[in-house]
């Protein structure tokens, strides 16, 4: 057990209320695994940029970098001692600065439909609030028919607009709404029927390479398993130079001799689908590149130029 810091190691976060959230499981859990009382841990919460700009898709104004930047600057400068993020939203090749330090054990990892019972439940050319290529690409692959509309914003923004008629359904992380309380909000849809986000579920602290007495400590908190899974899943998009205009969706889970890395890469529009499943080793990277050439290879001329291939 670590003696409790003379002064409140500060934690960065984005200021949403579900970034709050995490940031609040982060700190209970480094509180629990070294005995300190909760005034042990401070958290400085700032406004991203992709917080701020809200009536366009996120790739268009300049990806995952703008919910990262604000703290990634603050953590480079020594203004923070470590930041949490939402993996999903963190960009898959980071700066040599900084350092994935820990993950907490993942969440459920599914989707989550609000506004009809299923995907097939949906009426006839319904319109469909989201801004992720993935699930857009996924929903017209199944519904062809459905309308996909552009939706942005917070979870409680979201189910709002969603509430005033903008949309007649909309999917959000089925581990976000439990973060935030809303257990019984929407319909969880199978991983075999929507593959999830690279990421998705997973809450990852980020230190700077340099202070290894920061990673010491949050090495206490890290799910191996968690870990190992979405670092994989990260390799995939990194072998693929997936951004935030590439339909992708990876999930790896563990299995007795490794990991089972699960991925599809699909067109925009969702008529074309490539799907993989393979095993790969646990903390290597060289079976996930293989995964990648493998999606590549089988893909058209055109979904591999969404992959700059």
């Amino acid at each position: 057990m670590i003696a409790q810091p003379s002064a409140p190691l500060r934690l960065g976060t984005r200021a949403s209320p579900l970034a709050m959230a995490q940031a609040h499981m982060v700190a209970d859990a480094l509180c629990r695994a070294h005995g300190w009382t909760a005034d042990a841990i401070e958290l400085r919460p700032v406004t991203a940029s992709g917080d701020k700009v809200l009536d366009r898709p996120l790739a268009e104004i300049g990806g995952k970098a703008l919910w990262t930047k604000e703290l990634d600057i603050s953590l480079m400068q020594g203004e923070i001692d470590f930041s949490v993020h939402s993996m999903k939203d963190v960009e898959t090749i980071r700066p040599d600065e900084l350092v994935i330090a820990a993950m907490l054990p993942r969440a459920d990892v599914r989707d989550r439909l609000i506004g009809a019972d299923s995907i097939i439940a949906l009426a006839h050319g319904a319109r469909i609030g989201t801004s992720s290529p993935r699930r857009a690409a996924q929903l017209r692959h199944i519904r062809p028919d459905l309308d996909i509309v552009m939706f942005r914003g917070n979870v409680d923004t979201r189910l709002r607009k969603l509430a005033e008629g903008e949309a007649d359904a909309t999917l959000l992380a089925a581990a976000g709404l439990v973060r935030l309380g809303r257990v019984d909000v929407g319909t969880a849809i199978a991983v075999e029927e929507m593959l999830p986000a690279a990421s998705q579920g997973a809450i990852g602290i980020e230190a700077r390479a340099d202070r290894h007495d920061i990673r010491a400590l949050l090495a206490e908190i890290n799910d191996s398993d968690t870990f190992d899974c979405v670092m994989a899943e990260r390799s995939l998009l990194e072998a693929l130079t997936a951004d935030c205009h590439s339909p992708v969706a990876a999930y790896a889970t563990v299995r007795e001799n490794g990991l089972l890395l699960r991925a599809e890469i699909l067109s925009e529009d969702g008529s074309e689908r490539v799907a993989l499943g393979i095993g790969v080793k646990r903390g290597e990277t060289e079976g996930c590149f293989q995964m990648a050439q493998q999606l590549l290879a089988a893909a058209s001329p055109d979904l591999r130029a969404l992959f700059g291939a």
